[in-house]
């Protein structure tokens, strides 16, 4: 889902409160880990998800396949945080036009 500038800043100022849910650690995207995001963004829709990666380029590679894997829409990354959008089945959060 393409988001625009404006739908962006509305999802970083809902995010800017909230605090990771997800982690992924040392052993990457596994199918349990996997399962625990599609489950999180289901019920929340825009998270955050904790990325321990010692290097940034293997923080993006780890980044990008989760967003691929969910479905899920990068809105912002921030450190080693990286806040997801996905629009629930029953959506929760209304988006500006």
């Amino acid at each position: 889902m393409d988001l625009t500038g404006k739908q962006k800043r509305h999802l970083r100022g809902l995010g800017h409160e909230l605090h990771p849910l997800v982690t992924i650690g040392g052993n990457g995207l596994s199918e349990s880990v996997l399962s625990e995001l599609n489950q999180t963004l289901e019920h929340h829709e825009l998270i955050k998800v904790k990325v321990n990666a010692g290097e940034r380029d293997e923080k993006k590679v780890l980044i990008a396949e989760m967003v691929e894997k969910s479905k899920a829409t990068l809105v912002q990354t921030i450190g080693h945080v990286a806040l997801l959008y996905r629009r629930a089945e029953q959506p929760k959060l209304q988006l500006p036009k």
